[in-house]
């Protein structure tokens, strides 16, 4: 008998604590901004959805950026942490505007393969929308075929892209190459919390 009346309290003190923690994490829901959340307080693009457009592997409504055409953005679907309710939606999703490469239907498999294979004949710079390199590289059979191998570097590094000025068309989560490039716009400016460093 004294068992099952410890085994009744038992019961009931694991039900109080379930309902307790199960309180405390309503209790613990933020409401905030989430545009202003910071890294590793959200994920984008929400794994729970795909956004990723088979066709150009890029996020989809990729638009044509202003500047610079392949550097676009696009509207996505981000999940906040857990306990982050965003006010814009009233839950944990919300829409921020992320970079993504605008691409118009050139494959760099397809550009790799052509510059190897028919480079000598010029089909990859027509392909890429170069005819008068294409054309050259014809009547000289490649340049003698440094063209060709020369184009097969710059096309394999991405220096040589698609003549519209669209990136090519890479898997998601493919090798795909970032330029970085410094000038004076681009410098360290020193930050509030930086000490004296001699």
């Amino acid at each position: 008998m004294s068992r099952l009346i410890f085994s009744l309290v038992c019961l009931l003190f694991l039900h109080r604590a379930v309902h307790a923690s199960d309180e405390a994490k309503g209790d613990k829901n933020v409401v905030v901004d989430c545009s202003t959340l910071r890294l590793g307080q959200y994920i984008c693009p929400d794994p729970n959805k795909n956004q990723i457009d088979p066709d150009t592997q890029q996020f989809v409504g990729c638009a044509k950026g202003k500047s610079v055409p392949s550097e676009g953005e696009a509207d996505v679907l981000c999940l906040a942490a857990d306990g982050i309710i965003c006010n814009q939606t009233n839950n944990s999703t919300f829409w921020r505007k992320m970079p993504c490469k605008w691409t118009n239907g050139y494959s760099l498999e397809i550009a790799l393969l052509l510059s190897v294979f028919l480079g000598m004949f010029g089909l990859d710079r027509f392909y890429l929308g170069y005819p008068g390199i294409g054309l050259a590289k014809l009547c000289t059979l490649g340049f003698m075929f440094l063209g060709q191998l020369l184009d097969i570097i710059l096309i394999a590094a991405q220096v040589v892209g698609p003549s519209d000025g669209s990136a090519y068309i890479i898997p998601y989560y493919g090798a795909g190459v970032t330029v970085v490039r410094s000038d004076n716009e681009t410098y360290l400016l020193p930050q509030a919390d930086w000490h004296n460093i001699t």
